[in-house]
């Protein structure tokens, strides 16, 4: 691996610009700041603090966030990197921008939609947009999403629930 030698200014904008290439483990296409789950960049002389949310408590995938973070700030040419998980408070996927929910989309996975908690059926399938839709399970590939399939074209797929 080839480790970056410029070191860019511990600025809020170069903070976030780095943090925009660190992507969610489970939905590689959303990065932490699609999401939402970065909360607050403080910066403390040569000290860079990022405070992050859990999409959920206890989710498997915070960990290795932390450590893709501390990684890709390492890889900039920062060495003094603080991480901070902050639990309150709780994350909402009101948090997540427009664009990480056209990129869900488009990666096969339901956006949230607020008309929808957990529905039992017209949640719009992201393959062929029908919402003749039904629910097959609360619980999706992983604890943030549920599982459904399209009457139309069949395809099962996963609606990230709304929290």
């Amino acid at each position: 691996m080839l480790v970056q030698t410029n070191k860019l200014k511990a600025t809020t904008e170069n903070v976030m610009q780095v943090l925009s290439a660190v992507t969610d483990p489970e939905i590689p296409v959303l990065s932490i700041i699609d999401l939402g789950i970065v909360r607050d960049v403080i910066i403390n002389n040569d000290e860079v603090e990022i405070i992050i949310t859990a999409t959920y408590s206890g989710c498997p995938a915070m960990d290795m966030i932390a450590m893709n973070i501390r990684l890709a700030m390492m890889e900039n040419g920062f060495s003094k990197i603080k991480i901070t998980t902050a639990l309150a408070p709780a994350w909402t996927t009101d948090w997540m921008s427009e664009d990480g929910k056209r990129k869900l989309k488009e990666y096969g996975i339901a956006a949230p939609d607020k008309n929808f908690n957990i529905a039992t059926d017209g949640v719009e399938c992201p393959q062929c947009h029908s919402t003749n839709t039904k629910l097959l399970s609360e619980f999706g590939s992983t604890a943030c999403k549920a599982l459904y399939q399209c009457n139309n074209c069949r395809e099962p797929f996963d609606y990230f629930k709304c929290h």
